[in-house]
C-alpha cells in the first residue's frame, strides 16, 4: 500500500478549473486501479501554512540550542509546530500529486510557501562536503498545471517558471520520477479549449495507470 499526497494549490474546484478537472480525473482513475493506497487531500488554500517569518527561524534556532519546545513564544510555537506537521506528512508519503494554474509565469503564492515549509535540511535533503543531497530517493511526483497560453515550446518557453519549478525542487530531493500534463492555449484559442480539456483528461487516466 501506498501513501498518495494530492497537493492543490487552485482557488477554484474542478467545475470551473481545467486543472482541477484533470487533476480529479487522475486521482479518480488512480484510485480505481489501486484502492488499497491511502490517498490524502491537501488543499493550499484551505491549510494553514506558515511563511518562513523570523518566529520561525527564531524557533528553530531556540530548538537548535536545546530549548524545550514549550518555551518557545506562543507564535513559535504555532508556527514550528505546523511546519513540523506540513513536513512529517510529506515525509510519509510514496507518491505526490501537485495540481495548479500557472499564474504570472509561476506557480501560486501558496504554492511556493508550501514548497518552502517542506524544504528541510535534514528531512527533505541534508548539506555534505561534496553539496547538497536529497534524501526523497524512490518516491514518485506528478504535476498537472493550466495555462491559458502556450508556455511548454515556443517564443513564451522562456518566460515558463512554474512547471520548471517544482521539477527542480523535486530533483533537488532527489525524488526519482517527475512527469507533468501541461493543459494549455485553451485563451489563446478558445475555439480549441474543450479539445484541449478532453485530451488532457485521457492523458490523466493513461498517465494514473502508470504512476
Amino acid at each position: 500500500m501506498a501513501n498518495i499526497l494530492y497537493i492543490t494549490a487552485n482557488p477554484y474546484d474542478e467545475t470551473t478549473s481545467y486543472s482541477m478537472a484533470v487533476g480529479r480525473e487522475f486521482i479518480e482513475a488512480y484510485k480505481k486501479l489501486n484502492p488499497e493506497d491511502n490517498i490524502v487531500h491537501l488543499d493550499l488554500y484551505e491549510a494553514e501554512i506558515p511563511y518562513l517569518d523570523r518566529d520561525v527561524f527564531n524557533g528553530w534556532e531556540k530548538l537548535k540550542a536545546g530549548t524545550p519546545f514549550e518555551k518557545l513564544s506562543h507564535s513559535e510555537r504555532l508556527k514550528t509546530g505546523r511546519l513540523a506537521e506540513l513536513g512529517g506528512q510529506f515525509l510519509l508519503a510514496d507518491k505526490y500529486v501537485f495540481v495548479n494554474p500557472m499564474w504570472n509565469f509561476s506557480i501560486p503564492a501558496v504554492m511556493k510557501t508550501y514548497i518552502d515549509a517542506v524544504t528541510v535540511s535534514g528531512k527533505t535533503f541534508k548539506y555534505t562536503k561534496e553539496g547538497s543531497v536529497g534524501l526523497l530517493k524512490g518516491k514518485k511526483a506528478f504535476h498537472i498545471q493550466s495555462s491559458g497560453d502556450i508556455y511548454s515550446y515556443g517564443s513564451e518557453a522562456k518566460n515558463e517558471m512554474s512547471n520548471r519549478y517544482l521539477e527542480v525542487m523535486m530533483n533537488f530531493f532527489e525524488v526519482s520520477s517527475f512527469e507533468s500534463i501541461i493543459i494549455e492555449g485553451q485563451q489563446r484559442f478558445p475555439e480549441k479549449a474543450e479539445d484541449i480539456k478532453a485530451k488532457a483528461l485521457f492523458q490523466a487516466q493513461e498517465a494514473a495507470a502508470k504512476f
